[in-house]
């Protein structure tokens, strides 16, 4: 007979409720209860009473069909019909990395109705698909970061087989899929963690209140819940892999530290199921140590996102200085980037007034996710705005050209590849409106070091401020979009086959700044980038002896038997041999 089990330490008593009725639980070893599920049970709806409190729903619920503090329902893994058995993602160093949120990808908001866009994807050259937060929170729209059932996939997307119908078409078309999840905190609607047991701890603050409890009394099972739940995405559902949110707000003192854990684990799972898995930290740290391999002091994960190299392309491409952006500005700090993978590796930030980062000596550009938007760099503007919005189309033109041929592993936001004109705002749909308002007062405190009107901010309660982040489709048929749509394919074209611009090998590009001009120029194998990040036209000399040929230029360049470069637009990619 099946059994339900839930862990609730300090409970004197544990109830299990199936169809009203409620059934006494046994207790067990540390601190876990059990009761057999009735065979009326197996398809029915079920929560817990905690002490006589509640109903909750069971704190590993895998479905949720009612919200966050609805009912739960069981559901079984073994019966959904994959058919992608002989999968296998391909390495991560080649990878293009599409994100998206499932609610405005598309006009209906759903898992199946991305599956109705995928083939954009594919012809686009993306290989993997980064799907944000699924894990059910409160309402019907939200960006997902303030989930509170993290084992149940959201109801409105399309509930656990929803997500199944999406990864395993996914796979049949070649696309791998990680899945953004978030271990640092959960909302606070809906979350009743706290009813059964220890799993925050008031030791450590966060910008979300209490921190989980990892390193304190009884953190072991608090480790197994979310390392479990990590496992369950990558096994059960089929994930290639998991973004972990905003890792630097992980506390834990332990000698192993949760992030190591979960490395090993993954890593455990992987030799198991016979397909490779990736872990991708979110972090502002610039510490390599989360990439680097246990044997010599880090983590073992597989990449992080790589936040200098955005915000120096930004500060670079919009002239933007307030906030976190006063710490770049200057194309050397795009240029050191490029060169050691980190701006920040030690040296003084005035943003922090303190030192920041650490060298990333050794580590592959490949370990480094880079991106020109994000879901947080261009939601957490007051209005959204896109840098589309922010500059010209050349200029445009030229960040991609700069993500595309960079050594990082690239990542788009949804849209971008067509400078996308809807904006992407911050919306959420909590069910208790004092919570909305609260969330409403926060985002406009937020904003206060930007210098951002608080009066411009979009409510982030109101349904029009979610459709308004809605993408367009239509519009990526018809100009200025379909140029910018066929300049993302050409670059991709171009990095597909070009080996040199799939190395992540830092000591093999070349970068040279022309700081009278405002030109930067890569070299990459027998490949010669040329960035003009000056508003006026530029002669450019080009180090090619024969055989030169422009694979990709923004608008007008001319090549002279002298070999330099007229780049009276922004761009280049020039393929010749090199003098010897």
């Amino acid at each position: 007979m099946r059994e339900i089990t839930v862990w609730s330490p300090e409970a004197r008593s544990v109830d299990v409720v199936f169809n009203s009725r409620p059934l006494a639980m046994t207790r067990q070893n540390s601190g876990w209860w059990t009761a057999p599920v009735p065979e009326t049970g197996i398809s029915s709806e079920y929560a817990f009473l905690v002490d006589g409190q509640g109903p909750f729903p069971d704190p590993r619920s895998p479905c949720q069909p009612r919200g966050v503090n609805g009912p739960s329902r069981l559901v079984d893994h073994s019966a959904f019909p994959w058919t992608d058995h002989s999968w296998q993602q391909g390495p991560f160093g080649s990878a293009v990395v599409y994100e998206l949120h499932v609610g405005t990808f598309t006009p209906e908001g759903t898992f199946d109705a991305v599956i109705s866009r995928l083939d954009h994807l594919v012809d686009l050259g993306i290989t993997h698909v980064e799907i944000m937060p699924v894990a059910e929170f409160s309402g019907t729209r939200g960006w997902g970061y303030d989930g509170v059932n993290l084992y149940a996939p959201h109801h409105a997307y399309g509930g656990p087989t929803g997500l199944k119908r999406l990864v395993n078409a996914c796979h049949a078309k070649g696309l791998g899929v990680l899945l953004d999840v978030v271990y640092n905190h959960l909302g606070p609607c809906g979350n009743h963690l706290g009813r059964f047991g220890p799993y925050f701890t008031d030791r450590y603050t966060t910008p979300w209140g209490d921190a989980v409890n990892l390193d304190g009394p009884d953190s072991n099972e608090v480790r197994r819940f979310f390392i479990d739940n990590a496992l369950m995405w990558l096994r059960d559902f089929h994930m290639d892999g998991l973004r972990l949110d905003a890792v630097h707000a992980i506390m834990d003192c332990s000698a192993v530290h949760f992030l190591e854990q979960l490395a090993r684990e993954v890593q455990d799972l992987e030799s198991h199921l016979g397909r490779h898995l990736v872990l991708i930290a979110e972090s502002d740290l610039n510490d390599p140590r989360l990439i680097r391999p246990p044997e010599i002091g880090g983590y073992g994960l597989t990449a992080q996102w790589n936040e200098d190299f955005h915000h120096a392309a930004h500060a670079a491409l919009t002239g933007e200085r307030s906030g976190y952006y006063r710490d770049f500005g200057s194309l050397q700090d795009l240029a050191d980037v490029l060169a050691r993978g980190f701006t920040y590796d030690g040296r003084y930030s005035a943003y922090r007034r303190r030192s920041h980062g650490r060298p990333a000596t050794g580590i592959s550009g490949h370990r480094l996710v880079g991106c020109i938007q994000n879901h947080d760099q261009v939601g957490n503007r007051a209005t959204g705005e896109r840098i589309g919005h922010l500059v010209s189309l050349d200029r445009l033109k030229l960040a991609a050209a700069l993500l595309l041929t960079s050594p990082f592993t690239p990542m788009l936001f949804q849209g971008e590849e067509w400078s996308a004109s809807s904006p992407f705002l911050y919306f959420c749909d909590h069910e208790d409106p004092e919570l909305n308002e609260a969330v409403r007062r926060g985002r406009q405190k937020e904003f206060a070091s930007f210098d951002w009107d608080p009066e411009t901010i979009p409510d982030p309660r109101t349904e029009e401020t979610f459709r308004r982040s809605g993408l367009n489709w239509e519009e990526r048929l018809h100009t200025p979009h379909s140029d910018m749509l066929t300049w993302y394919r050409t670059l991709l074209t171009i990095r597909s086959r070009t080996p040199a611009l799939r190395d992540g090998r830092l000591d093999r590009i070349s970068v040279h700044l022309h700081t009278e001009s405002d030109i930067l120029t890569l070299s990459r194998g027998p490949l010669w980038v040329i960035l003009n990040f000056s508003s006026s036209p530029q002669t450019v000399s080009v180090p090619h002896a024969s055989q030169k040929s422009i694979m990709a230029c923004s608008k007008k360049c001319i090549i002279s038997e002298e070999h330099t470069l007229l780049l009276s637009a922004h761009c280049a990619v020039i393929l010749g041999e090199k003098n010897s």
